[in-house]
């Protein structure tokens, strides 16, 4: 009997090892700056509908803006529009990307006449910071720059524009107390929560349930970035849930990264007026690519909308 009790234990011994050991891999791969393997980033083909944009906007004279939060120094390029304005938009870019990224983007809302601030989210690009803040700590620095930009001029008005995980960043924003100069919110394929976008991913790319490595590397979490992937910070549905502000919802209908019906969640709980978008065949974060002229259109519409007339 004793015998079989010391197996017992041992067994379970080295199976809270192998957990812990696993939580603390996983939440490496999920949080702590760096390459993944998952992700691969390529040069965009000439091919593409969003090469040239994105070669004309890295030609655009720009400056490099710095401030601090948390005690790390974040980074963003600002390009004025070519006609002198009070109309800024952020553009906030996805999980382990960079503002070069969102070229394509800023070239957009240069088109249509808006100045352009496009960070580095910290433990990004050019931003310090080794902990990946899913949105939850990015949209307290989105606030931030937000404050900055309202120093430099109290005219401004601002629209907050986010891909994937930078969508989530803005939609985590808008439940917060935000200065007047916020007018509108745009989020592209955005999750619901970190919880939800992180059970998701465990079962899609490794089989795993949630219970118990996810527990765990949420635990992690709370430790190294001051948040739980279940905690109402880390959720965009709550957050939408006090928003008041207008919001365009874009999602692809073929995304297997942030599952489409997420968005009907995000729609579901904003208590603004609110548009949505689904772009038929688009893949993650690729709404953009595979309906330029519809993509253009649809934002275009909807800051004439509801964007406060000058």
């Amino acid at each position: 009997m004793k015998t079989l009790f010391k197996v017992i234990l041992c067994l379970l011994i080295v199976l809270v090892i192998g957990s812990v050991g696993a939580s603390f891999y996983f939440f490496n791969v999920a949080q702590v700056r760096g390459k993944k393997s998952f992700i691969t980033v390529k040069e965009t083909p000439k091919s593409s509908p969003l090469y040239q944009d994105e070669k004309d906007f890295l030609k655009l004279d720009k400056k490099t803006l710095t401030l601090t939060n948390d005690d790390l120094m974040l980074k963003s390029w600002y390009v004025p529009a070519e006609t002198k304005t009070d109309k800024t938009v952020i553009v906030v870019h996805g999980f382990n990307a960079k503002k070069e990224e969102m070229s394509a983007y800023g070239m957009l809302f240069h088109k249509l006449g808006y100045n352009v601030l496009m960070p580095d989210n910290r433990a990004h690009g050019e931003s310090e910071g080794k902990i990946i803040g899913y949105g939850v700590t990015d949209s307290r620095d989105l606030i931030k720059w937000t404050d900055k930009l309202v120093k430099s001029n109290p005219k401004s008005d601002i629209t907050y524009f986010g891909v994937s995980m930078g969508a989530a960043t803005v939609m985590m924003a808008s439940g917060k107390d935000l200065p007047k100069n916020v007018k509108a919110i745009i989020e592209d394929c955005g999750y619901t929560s970190v919880w939800d976008e992180l059970s998701y991913q465990a079962k899609d790319m490794y089989n795993l349930p949630a219970f118990p490595i996810l527990y765990e590397v949420s635990a992690i979490s709370k430790l190294r970035a001051g948040f739980t992937y279940g905690s109402p910070e880390a959720s965009s549905v709550i957050a939408l849930s006090h928003n008041k502000l207008p919001a365009l919802f874009i999602h692809g209908d073929a995304d297997d990264f942030v599952p489409t019906a997420m968005v009907d969640e995000n729609y579901a709980a904003t208590k603004g007026p609110k548009m949505r978008w689904i772009v038929k065949g688009a893949k993650h974060a690729q709404a953009l690519k595979v309906d330029k002229a519809g993509y253009y259109a649809k934002v275009a519409e909807f800051l004439a909308k509801y964007e406060p007339v000058k």
